[in-house]
């Protein structure tokens, strides 16, 4: 059997701001009297990082395992208490007595204070960092956005159907966020890939607010019942239409809304624009009626790092928002428009912003076509395109190598793209597959 040592936890009197930590003593021959949580802190604070083990019994009491207290430490009782049947009491005034029983929500604070940082940082976001979860939707659009603040963004909610399979993998990202309610969902365009999950997302996840750039534009059954369909599963929800220029107001972030309903914004705040040497070479797009080109567009900046989405915007709206004059700039992280079809991702915008890295929200079965793959992976400045699938219908010349691949067979793994940004520039993409992590130094 495991030798353990018990520790008793017991409060202090009520003071005017509630109960005062719990304390236990340790005795060292050079340090007597210190407290478990300046001992947790310091001597087995390394220790308590990697071996954290715990069990309440019947919320009295816990089991620390001896092996964490180095050489010449040992454990005394509080001489007050003394054990009786399965729990402690007698520990000198009533008030003690009533406290040294205390209950369940006292219990399971009491451990979230002494339980090491890597433990307590599950439960709130880490400080001074973005997170951007590229969500596999299996061909659709599911992209989270957490901020240092803790506020969240979600564009676009994947398809529907599926037994509720994308909302799912929300959840899942939420969860490993750190997060239990949506602020804002974004939905780019009402395509059902994009706008589908809306239904079974809000059956299960609180939202704050819907934003979305107005009335279905398209003249198809499919996109009209879609929009129908959303705007029944957003009742009783806040909606904002934004416009070209509006910002959605997130504590930490920049985000500015540059595309929506066919649109576009020429001057960001903060940024100059130049004229873009691109947009001579680029060939003429066609016009394009779908809601495709209504796509709701945002520039996401969080201090030196810039992200760009576009959602499904296609050539001709691409083209209109660089040229003559790029308004956006270079950035680091850009989601490849349209999942990598060959409808969109005009050289004039890919290579105007330089991105260093890309990742293509593509499915195993659609998009990620060579022209557009190509197009993005010989950008200027570009040092990795990551995917969500291996493109099958492509070949392997036109896919990123297996280690930038969150799902490299088929359909159903459900493998997420993790970036973590910092506000000097520099961030890192987490392949959840392999847990593998690659960095991005700041430029």
């Amino acid at each position: 059997m495991r030798r353990t040592a018990r520790l008793f936890l017991f409060y202090q009197p009520r003071t005017a701001g509630g109960f005062t930590r719990p304390q236990q003593t340790y005795s060292t021959p050079t340090a007597p009297g210190i407290t478990l949580l300046e001992h947790m802190k310091t001597a087995a604070h390394d220790r308590l990082q990697t071996s954290f083990h715990r069990q309440l019994q019947r919320f009295r009491s816990y089991r620390v395992p001896k092996s964490w207290l180095p050489s010449g430490f040992f454990l005394k009782k509080n001489p007050r208490c003394t054990e009786a049947g399965n729990g402690y009491n007698n520990c000198g005034t009533a008030l003690a007595r009533q406290v040294c029983a205390f209950t369940a929500f006292a219990a399971f604070a009491a451990c979230f204070l002494l339980a090491p940082q890597s433990i307590r940082a599950q439960a709130s976001p880490p400080a001074g960092q973005l997170r951007i979860y590229s969500i596999d939707v299996e061909g659709g659009q599911s992209t989270l956005l957490v901020a240092p603040s803790g506020e969240s963004l979600l564009v676009d909610t994947g398809w529907p159907g599926n037994n509720g399979r994308d909302a799912e993998r929300i959840l899942a990202a939420m969860r490993d966020a750190g997060i239990k309610r949506i602020d804002h969902v974004l939905i780019t365009h009402f395509h059902d890939d994009h706008v589908g999950g809306v239904p079974e997302l809000v059956a299960r996840v609180e939202v704050g607010e819907f934003l979305d750039h107005g009335e279905n534009r398209e003249e198809a059954d499919d996109t009209r019942n879609n929009y129908a369909i959303y705007v029944k599963a957003i009742a009783g929800h806040r909606r904002r239409i934004v416009h070209p220029g509006d910002t959605i107001p997130i504590d930490g972030l920049s985000v500015v809304v540059l595309t929506a309903d066919g649109e576009h914004f020429g001057a960001i705040p903060g940024i100059t624009p130049t004229p873009n040497p691109y947009c001579a070479s680029e060939h003429a797009w066609p016009d394009d009626p779908t809601e495709n080109s209504r796509s709701a567009g945002i520039l996401v900046t969080f201090g030196k790092f810039k992200f760009l989405d576009l959602g499904d915007l296609t050539g001709k709206k691409e083209v209109a928002l660089v040229c003559p004059n790029n308004p956006i700039g270079t950035i680091d992280l850009y989601l490849v428009t349209h999942h990598g079809m060959d409808l969109s991702n005009s050289r004039a915008i890919v290579d105007a912003v330089h991105a260093r890295v890309a990742i293509m929200n593509n499915g195993a079965h659609k998009a990620g076509m060579p022209a557009a793959w190509q197009i993005v992976h010989d950008s200027p400045g570009l040092i990795d395109l990551w995917q969500l699938h291996t493109a099958e219908g492509s070949d392997a010349a036109h896919n990123s190598p297996e280690s930038l691949i969150a799902n490299p067979k088929g359909d159903g793994d459900g493998h997420a793209l993790k970036v973590v940004a910092l506000p000097d520039g520099s961030f890192s993409v987490t392949n959840t597959r392999t847990g593998i992590t690659k960095q991005y130094p700041r430029k």
